[in-house]
């Protein structure tokens, strides 16, 4: 999460320069509910310990309202099928959400 937030800055600066800075809240779509519960949180348990640089990080941008993190289930992930292996069906379910033709496959 802390790697797509730097991302988005990143962005955002680069859109700055070109006079074309959003100015709205960016959204970060995240599957994990665990991972968006703890952004969210308050409270700091022992268990979150070992994350609590990036946790601050992400808090700091949540409560500046730079960022946002919608849930989107996982088979609506789009990014899976460059990271990970899924099912045959999700592989093209989203290479059409993504507008891609696979060349290779007959007409």
């Amino acid at each position: 999460m802390v790697k797509g937030i730097c991302e988005l800055l990143w962005l955002k600066k680069l859109l700055a320069e070109i006079s074309v800075a959003p100015n709205s809240e960016m959204n970060l779509f995240c599957d994990n509910k665990a991972a968006i519960t703890i952004s969210h949180n308050t409270v700091q348990y022992d268990r979150t310990k070992h994350v609590e640089m990036n946790r601050n990080f992400i808090k700091q941008n949540l409560k500046e309202k730079i960022i946002q993190l919608p849930f989107v289930k996982s088979e609506d992930q789009l990014a899976d099928i460059l990271t990970k292996a899924v099912s045959a069906r999700n592989y093209y379910n989203s290479l059409d959400k993504l507008g891609i033709r696979v060349i290779y496959a007959p007409t």
